[in-house]
Parts: structure tokens; sequence; C-alpha cells
């Protein structure tokens, strides 16, 4: 009887179930952080795409229930007959499901400059609330070939061209940009680059080749669209004086390769230094919305053949708040047409959040600032993610920082 009691609770307390859907989940963001810790512990993880909004199933420990009760995650424990129902379902081919491994923790790097306070950028507050370690790299370390470390990279709010983020009309006599320009002047020099817009360059080459040789790179705001202008005008000053002390070249619109980008072409390069804005990539200045009607749609992928954006957009709702930044949204007809939109606006001919295959890895580009900050300005307070606990916009994050974790087979373009 003994041996028959210890059998029968094997059976029904075997594997713990994370539901990410709106009605069972508590607190979406630090489930993501569970599923992560349950990695570092090698415990056996599957991702159910589409199933109670992606919900994982985890083989079950006291460690990890505790766990989940410390942090606030909802959680069940189901009977192995339960969870061979439940794959039985999602293997369905009637069901719009597929149940993922996910093998190990992913090991993430910000590239953020020192002294980057953690709430003006999204992925790090999101990272810290969830409880999922990463490191914070730079120019010096990106150059020495240390994103080989890496599984994972964000690229935090940065400029790649060399501009300063274009702040040059509001804040070029404030303390911080001053300041700002001068270290970043100086790293230049010590780098052995004659200027700024030389550094970001040589960044972006070794982030490009990072990429393609099969690294996941997630990119926001600014990061998104400055880092493809970057690459396609190599060998350009597309820079005015007051950014890097000469003219920029004649004509040089005439002279961007597009053939080098990610995920942008034919757009036309904002030349105006008094003009807060890159390029006619960017929608902010041409969208017509207020925030109470400012919302996106998540596309939907098979799960079953189309794995890898079906697994970026999981949620709890297909309709996601819009907020704005630098770059708030992408002009759909500056998208190449290989590079996959999982997130659109489609009224207003925008796209939100984009994905794309280069070489032997991934990007994701995501535009604005901040999921729960409609309109984030410098020197905003943080936002408190406490309040915001099921944020949608903040879970699309979330998915690109679990997705190389996942089993799958690389593509090549």
């Amino acid at each position: 009887m003994l041996l028959l009691f210890f059998a029968s609770a094997n059976m029904w307390s075997s594997v713990i179930l994370i539901p990410m859907d709106a009605k069972n989940q508590e607190n979406h963001l630090k489930a993501y952080g569970i599923t992560y810790y349950a990695l570092e512990k090698n415990l056996n993880v599957r991702w159910l795409l589409n199933y109670q909004g992606g919900s994982f199933l985890i083989t079950d420990t006291e460690e990890l229930r505790r766990e989940c009760r410390i942090r606030g995650v909802s959680f069940e424990v189901v009977s192995d007959n339960k969870v061979e129902a439940i794959l039985q379902e999602i293997e369905s081919p009637s069901k719009n499901m597929e149940a993922v491994v996910l093998e190990k923790a992913p090991k993430i790097a910000v590239y953020a400059p020192q002294g980057n306070k953690p709430w003006d950028d999204a992925v790090t507050m999101v990272l810290s609330y969830a409880e999922i370690p990463y490191e914070t790299i730079y120019d010096e370390e990106v150059l020495s070939d240390n994103l080989l470390l890496y599984d994972w990279l964000h690229l935090h709010h940065e400029d790649f061209t060399g501009q300063y983020g274009k702040f040059y009309r509001n804040y070029r006599t404030t303390p911080w940009y001053i300041n700002d320009k001068a270290e970043a002047e100086a790293l230049a020099s010590k780098l052995g680059f004659a200027k700024v817009s030389e550094l970001k360059l040589g960044v972006a080459l070794k982030i490009r080749d990072y990429v393609v040789g099969g690294g996941f790179m997630f990119a926001m705001c600014s990061a998104t669209d400055s880092f493809d202008i970057a690459l396609a005008a190599e060998g350009v000053d597309i820079a005015e004086p007051m950014f890097d002390g000469d003219p920029s070249e004649p004509g040089y619109q005439s002279k961007i390769d597009f053939t080098k980008t990610f995920a942008f072409e034919n757009f036309i390069l904002e030349r105006n230094p008094m003009v807060y804005e890159f390029s006619s990539i960017d929608m902010t200045n041409k969208r017509q919305m207020n925030m109470e009607s400012d919302y996106f749609t998540l596309m939907e992928f098979s799960a079953k053949w189309d794995p890898v954006p079906t697994m970026l957009n999981q949620n709890h709702t297909v309709l996601v708040k819009g907020f704005m930044g630098q770059t708030t949204a992408f002009d759909a007809s500056t998208i190449k047409s290989p590079v996959l939109v999982l997130g659109e606006n489609k009224i207003n001919g925008e796209a939100r959040y984009i994905h794309g295959i280069k070489g032997q890895g991934f990007f994701t580009f995501y535009g604005g600032h901040d999921p729960e900050d409609y309109q984030h300005r410098v020197g905003d307070p943080k936002t408190e993610l406490e309040l915001h606990p099921t944020s949608p916009g903040y879970r699309l994050i979330l998915n690109n920082v679990l997705f190389p974790a996942a089993k799958k087979k690389k593509q090549k373009t």
C-alpha cells in the first residue's frame, strides 16, 4: 500500500504548469524569470505555444514551487495524465499550437554605456524586475570580440551614426550632453578612432558579424534605425560639423548602400541637425493618432510551421498598447521583403515589431522606448513594473530573451 501511495503521488505531482493567459496568471513578467531560473537549475522546460497564452511546463520541485510563491507567480501542479492530455491537444493538426523544448538559460549582454541608469531602458528594467541576470558591455568589449561569450545581445538606446542621438537642438548646452559628447570623443580616441562616428561604425560591424555568426540581437527605439543607417553609410560621412568637426560628404544620400542593412531600405536620411530624427524610417512625425487610440496588433503565425515568430508573439492579448520613442514605429514602405512584421498598425501604415534572419543569426527590432510610459522624456521618473506585472508590451521583450533557449534549427539567408 505504501508503494502504491508513492507511485500515485508521483503520477499526480510530477510537473508544474505556469499558465500565461489573462485569467490565470497574476504576474506574467516574473513568470519568465521563473522559467529562466528553471533552465539555470537544468530542469526540463517546454514552452506551450498558443496554449493558455504561451504557458510553460516545468519539472516539479519543491524549490521551484517555493520560488513561484515568493515571486508571486501563479502555477498549478499537474499530473502526468493531464500533461499527456495537454500534449495530445497541442499535437492535434486542428490546433494552432506547438510544444517547444527550452534547453539552456541564455547568457545575456546589454550594450549600454557605464553610468547608464537601468530605468532609462525598458529591457534592463524588465530583466531586473523578472530577476533574469545580465551583463553590461560597451564599445571596448564589443571591439575585443567579447560578444562571442553571449547568446543574446540587447542594444540600448544608442546612436550608431555618431550624431549623439540628434539631441543637438534641445540639449546641446546642458551639462549632460556636453559631458556625454566629451566622454564619447575620449573613448573613440582611446580606441584608435579619429571620430565617434567611425567608432560606432566599427562597433556596428562587430555586432553585424556576431549576428551573422549565429547570435541573437534585440534592439529598441533609436538603436534599430541608427544601426541600419550606420551599416548603409559605411565609408560615407553623413555627420554635420557640430557632430564630428567637419562637413558631411556632398550628395551622401546617393551613396547609401541598402544592401548592407538588416531590415530597412529606400529610406531618406534627415540632414538637418536641428531635427530630432534620423531618417524616413521612423513614423513619429508622420503619425496621426492620440494615446487613447494608439494600439498595434500582433500577427498570427502557424505554431507548427512557423514556431519562431509564434514564440516571439506569445501573449495574452493580440492588441497591444502603443508607446512612443525617438524611433516609435517603422514606415512599412522601408522594410525589406524578407523581414517579418510581427506587430503592426495597418491603418497607419506602420510596423511596430519586426524580425529577421541574418546569416546564421536572428534580429528583432521593437519600436518605442517604454511599453508602459507612453511618451518617455529625458529625465522622466522610472516606470514601476510592480504596477504593470501583466504588461503585454513588456512580454514581447521577454519572449525574445527566452528565444535563444529554444531547441531549433539554424537558418541561413
